[in-house]
């Protein structure tokens, strides 16, 4: 088997996979890919030119989401989505959840590097990452993990959103959510989440 991982070292999303890869322990050669100049190669294998993108002999799936699905498929110990369907499309709707928080952190972080930030954008883009971590702080009141008894693709897309934040934002956010933090904190005592934490 010919397992390569296409990845950017600060990309929450690559490292989403990245985290899965470990905790399934697929044995993966990690190709590090500079996506502000893009090589012939990434864009062959993926037009949109974007990372992470997995390549398994002459399977090439890139979306973070769509990797890890196929991963917890194909690789089904340990399981990120629940067996039972209608548990499974729940937890589905979760992780699109996590992965928006995501896509929020990001684009907060693009406005701010702008010459000249929009700061309507910018105060939606907050106002949405406030709600979410709010949300998301409600949902570990007396839970250790966002989904059931055992972390999930929702805890794994949360955290990768939240070490971006945290990364680019700093993390002053943990004093106004304490579950998060706790949880956050919980979950960094795993190796493959402080192996692939982003370096600044």
């Amino acid at each position: 088997m010919n397992r390569i991982l296409y990845y950017a070292q600060r990309s929450p999303y690559a490292r989403k996979v990245r985290i899965i890869l470990a905790e399934k322990q697929l044995p993966c050669e990690l190709r590090e890919t500079d996506i502000k100049n893009k090589s012939d190669e990434l864009l062959r294998l993926s037009p949109i030119g974007k990372v992470p993108i997995l390549v398994e002999d002459d399977l090439v799936l890139w979306d973070s989401t769509q990797i890890v699905e196929y991963l917890d498929e194909t690789y089904p110990e340990p399981a990120f989505y629940p067996s039972d369907r209608a548990e499974r499309l729940r937890c589905r709707q979760g992780e699109e959840l996590a992965d928006t928080l995501m896509d929020t952190v990001v684009g907060l972080w693009f406005q701010k590097q702008k010459s000249t930030p929009d700061a309507a954008d910018q105060a939606k883009l907050q106002q949405l990452l406030d709600r979410l971590l709010h949300f998301l702080n409600q949902r570990l009141s007396g839970n250790p993990y966002l989904f059931g008894e055992n972390w999930s693709a929702i805890d794994v897309s949360a955290l990768c959103a939240l070490g971006y934040y945290s990364l680019r934002f700093g993390t002053g956010w943990q004093a106004q959510y304490p579950h998060l933090k706790t949880w956050f904190e919980a979950l960094h005592q795993r190796e493959s989440v402080r192996s692939t934490m982003p370096q600044g």
